[in-house]
């Protein structure tokens, strides 16, 4: 899994900040992921989400990538 968080995203914190939201849910979905190589994207507006806000937008995004 690689996380793609270009400087319009926002400074070092902000992109670490994201980029550790997505870690942790994507680490809870592990075991159902396809073997394979995996880059999410996210924008600035990914800090201000809740949670299982951005939780769904993940799982679609992986849904959407498994083709399913």
């Amino acid at each position: 899994m690689a996380y793609a968080l270009g400087r319009a995203v926002g400074t070092a914190v902000v992109r670490n900040r994201i980029r550790r939201r997505l870690r942790v849910i994507v680490a809870a979905r592990q075991d159902v992921l396809a073997p394979g190589a995996y880059l999410l994207s996210a924008r600035r507006e990914a800090l201000s989400m809740s949670f299982a806000e951005l939780e769904r937008m993940v799982d679609d995004a992986l849904t959407a990538a498994a083709g399913t």
